[in-house]
């Protein structure tokens, strides 16, 4: 394979499009399961934001906060969603349940902080939720991972 730019870092997605496109298909099954247990749009991009913003990645965020305002989340509830735990007013049971478990898969906490988050999370999302949740926290760590270390740049947007 050759790179097809040069660049300071490689770019996986792009040395290894194969890989990348079943990475993508992975996020198709999980966003076709998501919408077979109930969780909307929404609620899986409040976690895909979460995500990105736990492991800093400026390209998913940049790519996710669009989509969430599509999906309808509030740009009150992305403004705050770093300290959503501080007004969860703004949030449904199932959105701050989903947060939960965002947080979880993507930090690995202890096993007995991991097993509070769960219970917590579990009083308000069925097990075909939590499996699906789990792997779209799962999935969007890695999408972050492959833009972190490709470095994709974010692109100057015209602002409305």
């Amino acid at each position: 394979m050759q790179s097809p730019v040069s660049h300071d870092r490689v770019w996986i997605d792009k040395q290894a499009p194969e890989v990348f496109h079943a990475l993508s298909d992975v996020a198709l099954a999980v966003r076709n399961a998501a919408a077979a247990v109930d969780l909307g749009r929404a609620v899986m991009e409040l976690v895909n934001v979460r995500v990105s913003q736990l492991n800093g990645c400026a390209y998913c965020l940049d790519a996710h906060h669009r989509a969430a305002l599509e999906a309808g989340v509030t740009a009150q509830q992305l403004a705050i969603l770093d300290a959503w735990e501080r007004s969860p007013n703004l949030y449904s049971e199932q959105e701050q349940a989903a947060l939960i478990l965002a947080e979880t898969v993507t930090s690995l906490p202890g096993e007995e902080c991991m097993q509070r988050r769960y219970a917590a999370a579990r009083q308000h999302l069925s097990d075909d939720q939590m499996s699906v949740l789990i792997w779209a926290a799962a999935t969007m760590g890695t999408f972050n991972r492959v833009s972190i270390l490709s470095r994709h740049p974010v692109r100057v947007r015209k602002e409305n």
